[in-house]
């Protein structure tokens, strides 16, 4: 796919993020191929809406790194989006549903870098990561259906659009996390104070350690490595839920608090 090809996709995937209409099947010609097309489409994306108000991206999230999101998706390996600043909320937000097409809330642990992540010869692990992370929270991911028909569109276009995220809502900072077992640790959504769904860490790669290092080795490959001051959500361990009325969203982790949002 040839540069003004990835400007055309940028462009296209803009309109319904700028207040346009769900964006339909893609043209034969912006629909990029492979996961590479994809993120340069992304890089493109980014432009267009930091130049529209959007703000410069301040966080990444890691979209399919647990079974059930997997399944939910039919997509076998994780995907990489970034965040922009002026989507990112504190616990206890109210957030329109106006800004959305179709809202959409997923659980996560939230970690946030006290250092870089420059690329290692032999690639990042648990122990690497580990020892850059300043603090971990609750995390709720805010994510839209903002298609026609998202199976329409293939892997790459979603990955290109920063795979359905909107937002996140960040709990407070929990510096004291590394006596807590992260593969144990279980985590609670909830609706209006009804039940949502849980999982565990484990359920993210195995443990959620796994999938900073997989960030990590993806964005230095890419020339962006991961830097101090940034967050990672690190992929829901409960499917989507979709929201269609104003509904109160808290999730829990054991030893990391909570976070929750009012989407009105």
């Amino acid at each position: 796919m040839n540069e003004d090809r990835i400007g055309d996709a940028a462009q296209f995937l803009a309109r319904p993020r700028m207040s346009g209409p769900p964006t339909p099947a893609a043209p034969a010609d912006l629909a990029a191929a492979t996961v590479a097309e994809g993120y340069a489409i992304q890089r493109a994306l980014h432009e267009v809406l930091e130049a529209a108000g959007h703000g410069p991206c301040s966080g990444h999230k890691i979209g399919c790194t647990t079974p059930v999101m997997q399944a939910y998706l039919g997509i076998d390996h994780p995907c990489a989006g970034e965040v922009f600043e002026a989507t990112v909320f504190g616990s206890g937000a109210e957030v329109s549903l106006q800004r959305f097409h179709m809202a959409g809330v997923e659980c996560e642990i939230a970690a946030r870098l006290g250092a870089d992540l420059p690329g290692r010869a032999r690639g990042h692990g648990r122990d690497s990561v580990a020892d850059a992370i300043e603090s971990l929270m609750a995390g709720i991911e805010l994510v839209d259906d903002r298609y026609a028909d998202y199976r329409a569109l293939p892997v790459p276009l979603l990955i290109a659009d920063d795979f359905f995220n909107a937002g996140v809502v960040l709990g407070t900072p929990v510096t004291d996390w590394r006596g807590l077992d992260l593969a144990a640790i279980e985590g609670v959504m909830t609706i209006d104070g009804d039940e949502a769904g849980r999982g565990v860490g484990a359920d993210i790669l195995g443990h959620p350690l796994n999938a900073l290092a997989w960030l990590a080795d993806h964005r230095a490959a890419l020339g962006t490595p991961l830097r101090a001051g940034e967050f990672v959500m690190l992929g829901s361990v409960v499917k989507t839920v979709w929201i269609d009325r104003p509904s109160t969203v808290a999730v829990r982790f054991e030893g990391l608090g909570e976070a929750s949002v009012t989407l009105a």
